[in-house]
């Protein structure tokens, strides 16, 4: 039961065994589900932080469940990592425009979001591939995702000061 359980999370309900690009699949249903709850459901930011961070914790331990006894410690059908890595620039972006926003600025800014990070987790700038390459475990799997997600951040910011 439990290895069911901890294959349903690591793979985020099966999208993982998606056999063409699971991650960029997680990353975009990441930035529906955040989209829909920040916006439509009006939940704060801070509480989806929270969140996050506790899952962040929970993947943690259950992708090094999964990967104990895999010769492959990066197996694309874990995809808890883009989820968690997606999420960081939408919700640090959500804090710092908390208040009335135009739709299309909103769409405009997720859309911005998904394809730098899908960038960043797939060509792997340093330092996101010294984490892919240098830790065989469940933090090295989740690691270059969060770095990837705050390379996105930090283009936004820069972006937004450079137009200020």
């Amino acid at each position: 039961m439990f290895n069911k359980f901890n294959f349903l999370f690591v793979t985020l309900f099966g999208i993982g065994k998606i056999s063409k690009i699971p991650g960029s699949i997680a990353s975009l249903i990441t930035v529906v589900l955040l989209f829909f709850l920040f916006h439509v459901l009006n939940i704060s930011p801070d509480v989806i932080l929270t969140i996050i961070v506790i899952i962040f914790f929970l993947a943690l331990y259950s992708v090094n469940i999964f990967i104990k006894n895999l010769e492959n410690k990066d197996p694309k059908e874990i995809v808890i990592d883009e989820f968690i890595g997606q999420s960081i620039p939408l919700c640090l972006y959500e804090m710092a425009h908390q208040g009335e926003k135009e739709g299309g600025e909103i769409l405009t800014f997720y859309f911005i979001m998904f394809i730098l990070f899908r960038i960043f987790d797939i060509t792997k700038p340093y330092p996101v591939n010294y984490y892919d390459k240098n830790f065989k475990n469940s933090f090295g799997v989740i690691m270059d995702d969060v770095v990837a997600g705050l390379y996105v951040v930090a283009v936004l910011v820069l972006y937004m000061v450079v137009t200020s």
